[in-house]
């Protein structure tokens, strides 16, 4: 199954305006591109990566088997860290900073980011968690409640936006993906950026390139990304795919192929 695509056009006057209001009132942005199969060696061998550097990852999501929570735009994800703790995120997307209650904004473990990439952006919030290392494969695996992974205000943030009468227990696992991250601070442009390379069981892979930078900051930082990636030759002009979109296209049609247990 070839990884799902989106095309997004040119962002709009509007567009623009209503995402200049949502990065101010953002506690960060992220600054996003995905790198198209034909072209990721080439942007490796650019920006001289080595894999060997890359730290290994498991990430699972967890849904109904049609993906009740993606429609409803809520996210719940558990992730394995080579050489780290484990960790979990309840997220919601799309969010308006403002309209946020205040208890939220103030919780150290709830952030708001704005993700932007070319022709489009997303704002969400996140809950985010901390768990022992071994966490994650026992809730996966069945030895315990898969709400185990999420702490007390993660369960009050899924259960506040959830669709009604879904509950983390009766989700269903889907996952896992394997993924290899790469920090690193490319020579000219002074700046960390992130390489994620996303593998799905299917043999298709989508290369991510991102860095993460201030609201305030976050057009000039997007115009120096711009020409430095130029510069090295990377291709920044194809169809944007959006990780964890493919992850549960794959699964949810993977359960659906298995049929009722």
């Amino acid at each position: 199954m070839a990884a799902t695509k989106t095309r997004t056009p040119r962002l709009t006057d509007e567009q623009l305006v209503e995402m200049l209001g949502l990065i101010r009132d953002a506690d960060s942005v992220e600054l996003k591109l995905t790198i198209p199969e034909t072209s990721q060696r080439s942007a490796v061998r650019s920006l001289q990566l080595d894999p060997l550097d890359a730290q290994i990852r498991q990430v699972f999501f967890f849904d109904t088997p049609d993906l009740a929570l993606n429609r409803a735009g809520v996210v719940a994800r558990a992730r394995r860290v080579q050489g780290k703790a484990s960790d979990s995120v309840i997220k919601l997307r799309p969010v308006v900073p403002d309209e946020l209650p205040d208890t939220l904004r103030t919780s150290p473990e709830f952030t708001v980011e704005v993700d932007a990439m070319p022709g489009g952006y997303v704002c969400s919030g996140s809950m985010k968690g901390k768990l022992p290392p071994t966490a994650v494969l026992e809730a996966t695996s069945g030895k315990v409640r898969l709400r185990k992974l999420f702490s007390k205000p993660q369960r009050a943030f899924f259960e506040a936006h959830a669709p009604e009468g879904i509950q983390l227990d009766d989700l269903s696992v889907l996952g896992p993906i394997f993924v290899l991250k790469l920090a690193f601070t490319p020579e000219g442009f002074g700046r960390r950026m992130v390489a994620e390379l996303w593998l799905y069981p299917d043999g298709s892979r989508i290369l991510e390139l991102s860095t993460k930078c201030q609201p305030s900051e976050a057009f000039q930082v997007a115009a120096e990304a711009r020409a430095f990636l130029a510069a090295r030759g990377v291709d920044a002009s194809g169809e944007q795919q959006t990780k964890t979109k493919t992850a549960l296209t794959f699964f949810s049609a993977e359960l659906a192929a298995k049929g009722p247990k």
